[in-house]
């Protein structure tokens, strides 16, 4: 298959994104696989900040950094991202190279317990300001469950509305699946800007 499958395209993007040194944001940490892609990409000298709800996510994630003795570049926390610019130090706000989000409920976890569009929409306003000029945000919608069309609408929506001249906003989907395949957003910051002048 020559066209890159969702989670591959993921890597891809960030992979290009995020370099030795960087501070890097991991939403929604899940299983931990992307917070391990992400410090093998930042090094020990980057710092990587992961956030989850649920108890099960963080100690899942923190098992499996310490196998692959990444831990001493990643700080988890134990909330949801929409408390995110209240935990990022103030030294790197404007310097975050990517943000991952995983969209909907936790791998092999509880499937009533799902991302939510007022918090993820919250998420995305905090730390748009916060990228770095080059910086990329990337969304992973998983809208198949309950609840998830309106989450995909409400994002749709809101990027859609990003003003061009300061970021270019990207849709990556396979159109002929079945079964609400997952689809891509990606934002990458185009020039600075205040969180006033995010929206519209």
């Amino acid at each position: 298959m020559k066209i890159e499958p969702i989670l591959t395209y993921v890597r891809s993007l960030l992979a290009k994104a995020v370099m030795r040194d960087n501070i890097v944001v991991d939403a929604t940490v899940g299983n931990g696989h992307d917070t391990v892609f992400l410090a093998k990409l930042v090094g020990k000298t980057g710092k990587v900040y992961g956030f989850d709800i649920q108890a099960q996510a963080i100690e899942q994630t923190m098992n499996r950094l310490e196998t692959e003795n990444l831990s001493g570049s990643v700080q988890l926390f134990q909330t949801g991202h929409e408390h995110v610019a209240c935990y990022l130090p103030t030294e790197h706000h404007g310097q975050i190279a990517a943000a991952i989000f995983n969209l909907g409920y936790l791998p092999k976890g509880n499937k009533t317990i799902v991302t939510k569009p007022e918090t993820t929409l919250s998420a995305i306003e905090q730390l748009l300001p916060l990228l770095k000029v080059g910086g990329i945000l990337v969304l992973v919608v998983y809208h198949g469950h309950e609840g998830g069309a309106a989450e995909r609408d409400a994002l749709l929506e809101y990027v859609s509305a990003l003003n061009q001249e300061s970021f270019h906003v990207l849709q990556y989907a396979f159109l002929n699946q079945r079964n609400h395949p997952p689809f891509v957003l990606a934002i990458e910051k185009k020039r600075g800007q205040s969180p006033t002048t995010v929206m519209r």
